[in-house]
């Protein structure tokens, strides 16, 4: 049994929004500000009660949007993802167990890696998009161009620490799938319910993928 393509998934959304919910009914608002704006992948971190309603939630009501889950560190997690209906999976880092068990379970899957061992024990389980976290800290522009030649059938997905200024360095690298980012879903905006500035931080980013 093959990994599933977690590339092909994700194909068409190169910024995928990092999400944190307070409720299952702000994310309702933070998917539909996203989607306005034209982006259609999100990724909900299982950092907060919420989560796992909330990512059942979005994978019922938006069918048109690539829902995903975020800080997955146990097996289990995966478990419960794959029966709500999430798209795909990702991992601060990873393991064994998480690597192989998504295989078993057919869910798209994006372990985190930030060395070039991690980046090899991913590959051979099966994976070829992966997260590179934390990006910002561990200088990962760098690391990544290093990677381009051993590791010429990886993709990647940067994540963590990353801006809209950022963004477009990550982008233009040939190697680099996609990207994750929590400024589109700023604290103050999700507090003050502020929509419109999530569907204006959505629409720059859009615009920004597309070139």
């Amino acid at each position: 049994m093959s990994a599933v393509d977690a590339q092909a998934v994700l194909r068409g959304h190169r910024i995928v929004p990092v999400y944190t919910p307070a409720s299952v009914d702000e994310a309702r608002h933070v998917a539909r500000a996203l989607q306005a704006g034209g982006i259609g992948a999100i990724e909900v971190t299982l950092r907060t009660p919420a989560a796992m309603g909330a990512v059942a939630a979005l994978a019922r009501e938006c069918p048109d949007m690539r829902v995903g889950a975020g800080t997955v560190l146990e097996v289990e997690q995966l478990r419960r993802l794959k029966d709500i209906g999430a798209a795909f999976a990702v991992s601060p880092g990873s393991t064994r167990e998480l690597l192989d068990a998504a295989v078993e379970l057919q869910i798209a899957y994006l372990p985190g890696v930030a060395t070039g061992s991690e980046v090899m024990v991913a590959l051979a389980a099966g994976h070829r998009l992966l997260k590179v976290f934390p990006a910002e800290p561990i200088n990962a522009l760098e690391l990544i161009d290093a990677w381009r030649g051993p590791f010429a059938q990886a993709r990647f997905c940067p994540t963590g620490g990353i801006d809209a200024v950022r963004a477009g360095e990550y982008l233009r690298r040939s190697n680099v799938a996609c990207l994750g980012g929590s400024w589109l879903t700023p604290a103050d905006a999700l507090r003050n319910g502020d929509w419109a500035r999530v569907e204006a931080l959505a629409r720059e980013a859009a615009t920004l993928a597309a070139r």
